[in-house]
């Protein structure tokens, strides 16, 4: 297995006695399938449910053979639309990587029209055959497409902010690997938190709260996990995005998510959801610390004291982050599809 940290060991523990269905919406692709693959090796899953609008099936035959107990079935869409209502009945979690990657000199906003259309369409699917679930949402742009599904609930009169996340536990996956190339030190000791959004200027990583305040000034780190993602954008030469390191991220906060389900007390992960910390500035939706429960969210942990660089960060963070939000909510009310 894949328990090279602390905090890996624990999340795929053994001894963890919770059993749930989950749902990788895009099970195929880059994201999808080692995403997939790593919440057939979590004890906490016990049926898997893999959907794509290809390859479903195919990728459900190849890691249903991995030798860990929960059960794995595929699924694509069929003649009679019933596809996708099968893969999403009954599910507790539900995971949405789905969507194009990017490409060399693509921003996360350049992909903003397909992926906004997937993503809507695939909340519609959710909304009826799984309004309880615990939708997390990896397909990018995170910042628009998670109130995208807040509108399409909405819609449907079954909207519940505690279930709607947006996964941004990669970025502070990024901080922490970053900080320990610097410092020298275990990537899985170093806990940064990092609030804001999920692209660009509005991922503000708050080095002042870690063990290294000094790092705060590093103009050089705070871009590199602002921009992480465009290094493997640029490494992978025009042939994809961030997809391992993706996927491990969207297992951790899967993992997280069970954890509170099945009654863990304590369990807290960076976060998108909507939130109370900047509404009286138009901003429904933040990243911040969210404590995990059996329904959901929680409780929204507040930012905390901020020395000078990281609001100023925090300043250019809301403008940019109220637009994206704002562009999502548009884009539903002016593209509602069927």
């Amino acid at each position: 297995m894949f328990a090279a940290s602390r905090i890996q060991a624990r999340a795929f523990s053994a001894s963890a006695r919770q059993l749930s269905k989950v749902t990788v919406l895009g099970a195929a692709g880059g994201i999808g399938q080692p995403l997939s693959l790593l919440l057939k090796m979590n004890p906490r899953v016990t049926e898997l449910s893999l959907y794509d609008i290809r390859q479903g099936p195919g990728v459900a035959a190849d890691v249903s053979h991995v030798n860990t107990k929960s059960t794995v079935k595929g699924y694509q869409p069929d003649d009679t639309g019933a596809g996708l209502g099968e893969a999403l009945k009954g599910s507790e979690v539900v995971l949405i990587p789905a969507g194009v990657p990017r490409k060399p000199g693509m921003t996360r906003d350049d992909l903003f029209n397909t992926n906004a259309s997937i993503v809507r369409d695939l909340a519609k699917a959710c909304a009826e055959h799984c309004p309880e679930a615990n939708l997390l949402i990896i397909s990018n742009p995170v910042n628009s497409t998670v109130p995208i599904c807040r509108e399409v609930f909405k819609a449907r009169g079954v909207y519940n902010p505690k279930r709607l996340f947006g996964v941004t536990t990669l970025d502070v996956v990024r901080a922490s690997r970053f900080v320990s190339e610097i410092k020298g030190t275990d990537p899985t000791e170093e806990k940064i938190t990092v609030v804001g959004g999920h692209s660009g200027v509005t991922i503000v990583p708050l080095f002042s709260q870690s063990k290294h305040p000094d790092l705060s000034s590093n103009a050089e780190l705070v871009k590199r996990v602002q921009f992480g993602g465009d290094e493997v954008v640029k490494a992978k030469d025009g042939a994809g995005s961030a997809t391992l390191s993706m996927a491990m991220a969207g297992a951790r906060m899967a993992d997280s998510v069970l954890r509170a389900i099945g009654g863990e007390k304590g369990v807290v992960e960076p976060t998108f959801v909507e939130s109370p910390l900047y509404k009286d500035q138009g901003i429904d939706f933040f990243s911040s610390k969210v404590e995990l429960g059996p329904s959901g969210v929680e409780k929204i942990l507040p930012v905390g004291e901020l020395d000078a660089n990281e609001t100023q960060l925090l300043e250019a963070c809301v403008g940019d982050l109220k637009k994206n939000i704002e562009k999502g909510v548009a884009f539903l009310a002016s593209n509602p599809g069927k």
